[in-house]
């Protein structure tokens, strides 16, 4: 970024510090981390069922249920991200994916944007499963799905969005 320096660089995230001026004029120092982007997709196996995952996230300790998503890795497409995290998540194929929204989950220290896509004609393939994660694929019902809100089992920002925009929530 422009004017900004950089206090390390990750593989995945970078971390910067800026000044800025704001539109009211004042000075403020930013504590920025860079975020590549990433996509989230809701895999509709039927107009009434999804693919919902339940994820162990180690950074919390904690499984969460969760939505196919991942981070664009350099040149690669909006498309071509949420075909692959489908099908290493699910172990299904996606015939079409319409494009729902666009989410800014922290804004006020990351640039990370997350794209949700729908994502319809899927067919079973073999999963590609990947030593560090662990997920349980889960074929849900929309009831399903707002029982586990309403019990608060589904707390993740971005999956409650996602889950938002395709009116599930």
């Amino acid at each position: 970024m422009k004017n900004s320096k950089t206090i390390y660089q990750g593989k995945l995230l970078t971390f910067l510090t800026r000044k800025e001026r704001l539109p009211n004029r004042y000075l403020v120092d930013l504590e920025i981390v860079e975020h590549p982007g990433a996509v989230l997709v809701i895999p509709f196996l039927s107009r009434d069922k999804i693919v919902l995952l339940k994820q162990y996230r180690p950074v919390v300790k904690s499984y969460f249920y969760e939505l196919p998503a991942g981070i664009l890795e350099k040149g690669e497409t909006l498309i071509a991200c949420a075909r692959r995290e489908v099908k290493e998540e699910t172990g299904y194929s996606v015939k079409k994916f319409t494009r729902l929204g666009v989410i800014y989950p922290a804004p006020g220290y990351t640039t990370e944007k997350i794209v949700i896509f729908k994502a319809e004609g899927l067919k079973k393939q073999k999963r590609i499963y990947q030593k560090d994660e662990i997920i349980q694929p889960l074929i849900v019902t929309k009831s399903k799905v707002k029982q586990l809100f309403r019990k608060g089992k589904i707390t993740s920002g971005p999956i409650i969005s996602a889950l938002a925009f395709c009116g599930w929530l």
